[in-house]
This record gives structure tokens, C-alpha cells and sequence, in this order.
């Protein structure tokens, strides 16, 4: 078994719901996301960020709005809606019971 590619798919199941859960925190531009992934240990590049905030903004779980930048052009900041935090909530929720369940594997004696 290749354990580089099951890291690497473990991360990318969770990339959606630290994004989210990212943006529950406050709107957010996608260099600061990207930087908040990285910090986290979740590589992430531009490249893979910017698909799923589309998909979820097409999902009705992210709005956004543009902001003037001293730094350059405007800068689109995302914002997570109501329907977003729903979600979240939900994903909260299989997370713990995920995580519970993969530590009563590995926590068992048999």
C-alpha cells in the first residue's frame, strides 16, 4: 500500500469541511484560507482551493463580495451563508461520530 496516497486522499476529504469550517469564522479571502490550510498541515495550492469554493458557492453553502484592495485589483472575500452553517453543523456531526468510530477500531483489543 501507498500511504502518501491514502494521506493524500484522507486530506482531500476533509478539504471541504475545514473550509467551511475556516469561513464559519468570518469572511475570508482565498490567499488567507490557503494560508490557514497550509498552517494546518493540509497542503493545499490555488489551484485545488479555488474548484471547491466554486463548487460550493454553486451549492448555495458560500456567498461572496468583492472588496477594493491598496494592493491591487478587488479582492472577492467568501462568506458562509445560512445554508452553509447548516451544513457545517451536519458535518460536525459525522465528523465526531467518524472520528469515535475510527478510535473504537483503534482502541479495541481483540
Amino acid at each position: 500500500m501507498k500511504t502518501e496516497n491514502v494521506k493524500a486522499q484522507m486530506r482531500k476529504g476533509v478539504l471541504e469541511y475545514c473550509t467551511l469550517s475556516i469561513l464559519s469564522k468570518g469572511a475570508a479571502y482565498a490567499s488567507d484560507i490557503i494560508k490557514e490550510l497550509k498552517t494546518a498541515e493540509l497542503i493545499v495550492v490555488e489551484g485545488t482551493l479555488y474548484p471547491l469554493l466554486t463548487r460550493q458557492k454553486n451549492a448555495g453553502l458560500l456567498s461572496y463580495r468583492w472588496e477594493e484592495s491598496t494592493q491591487g485589483p478587488p479582492r472577492k472575500y467568501y462568506i458562509l451563508t445560512d445554508k452553509g452553517t447548516s451544513a457545517l453543523d451536519e458535518l460536525d456531526k459525522s465528523w465526531n461520530n467518524l472520528t469515535q468510530s475510527v478510535n473504537k477500531i483503534r482502541t479495541s483489543n481483540n
